[in-house]
């Protein structure tokens, strides 16, 4: 069950606590064309099946980008805030790419809120993020997440 909270305000009680995992998102290959289009990133790894079959990772790939664009909304199903007011992408640190995910793979989201500390008439979250890939041995992608997040 994932952490429940009635504001932001209340984030601080939750500092070091672990969230998720996530249910698992499909990483499928129209996934990937759309976010090559929408990026205008069209290396052949991600959206050239034929190619990408014969190269390093015996298909299509997603891109890194497209796994990061997905923490937002895992983040949401694994805290709750009644009254979420505004929440601001501030930033990332030490983001790694672990393992390639093949077109097709279903990822998670696990995490652990790592920092809380105020920011203004808000709160700086700091989350330890870990993108899992559905029967890997290693994540997808590591990274900390940082969010501003002020109510309303």
């Amino acid at each position: 069950m994932s952490p429940r909270i009635h504001s932001i305000n209340e984030i601080r009680s939750l500092a070091g606590a672990s969230l998720g995992p996530s249910d698992y998102v499909r990483v499928s290959a129209e996934r990937i064309r759309a976010f090559a289009d929408a990026t205008d990133d069209h290396q052949w790894i991600h959206v050239d099946e034929e190619r990408a079959h014969a190269g390093p990772f015996g298909g299509t790939i997603a891109h890194g980008y497209l796994i990061l664009s997905l923490i937002p909304a895992l983040l949401n199903e694994v805290l709750e805030v009644s009254e979420p007011g505004t929440r601001i992408n501030y930033g990332l640190n030490r983001v790694r790419f672990v393992s390639p995910v093949p077109a097709g793979s279903d990822v998670r989201l696990v995490a652990t809120i790592a920092d809380v500390t105020a920011a203004g008439e808000g709160w700086q979250i700091v989350f330890d993020v870990t993108l899992e890939i559905r029967d890997h041995d290693k994540p997808a992608c590591v990274a900390q997440v940082l969010y501003r997040w002020y109510p309303s």
